[in-house]
């Protein structure tokens, strides 16, 4: 999935590109394995995220530890129901992934979060101005030393301080351009 709708989509290079192997027989030898490559590789430079509507970015659900690493994880229902849209039917989504951690996420050295549309409006809110809360795990981000959220208008809707991240991204330095 990350192929047709990130990598071919963005013209990334597909070497660069790197997930867990969630197809693998013994998933937590494949979740160490990606987890010794990342430092093999030097870290992270640029995580790619997108927001679920719980909240959830990876696949780090709801009450997921902040300092956890690449495993195994259980979707909730509306995780599921949302991501049908990728299978022929409700029943094809799987009900376990491999995701990174949010504590692998947070080791990047720079992060970007992508958002579009109304579906996504409250867990954006709640990720940029909510608590930090494991409820949220999104909210993690604002821990992030170098973290960027981009989002449509219908996707920053429930945003407090709109007028204020327009006006921020509107009069930014010549250097952040």
């Amino acid at each position: 999935m990350i192929d047709r709708e990130v990598t071919a989509r963005l013209g990334l290079d597909p070497a660069r590109v790197h997930v867990p192997d969630g197809m693998a027989d013994d998933i937590e030898g494949a979740a160490a394995a990606y987890e010794r490559a990342i430092v093999d590789a030097g870290g992270v430079d640029l995580q790619i995220l997108g927001i679920g509507s719980t909240g959830h970015i990876g696949f780090n659900e709801p009450t997921s530890s902040f300092a956890s690493r690449t495993r195994i994880k259980t979707l909730t229902p509306e995780t599921r129901r949302d991501n049908a849209r990728f299978f022929p039917s409700l029943d094809d989504v799987p009900l376990h992934c491999v995701t990174q951690g949010l504590g692998t996420i947070m080791d990047a050295r720079s992060v970007l979060l992508v958002a579009f549309g109304e579906g996504k409006a409250d867990a954006v809110a709640a990720a940029v101005e909510g608590p930090l809360s494991s409820m949220c795990p999104g909210s993690i981000l604002q821990m992030h030393p170098d973290a960027t959220v981009v989002v449509d208008e219908a996707a920053a809707a429930r945003l407090t301080l709109r007028d204020y991240y327009d006006f921020v991204f509107e009069n930014r330095p010549e250097w952040q351009r």
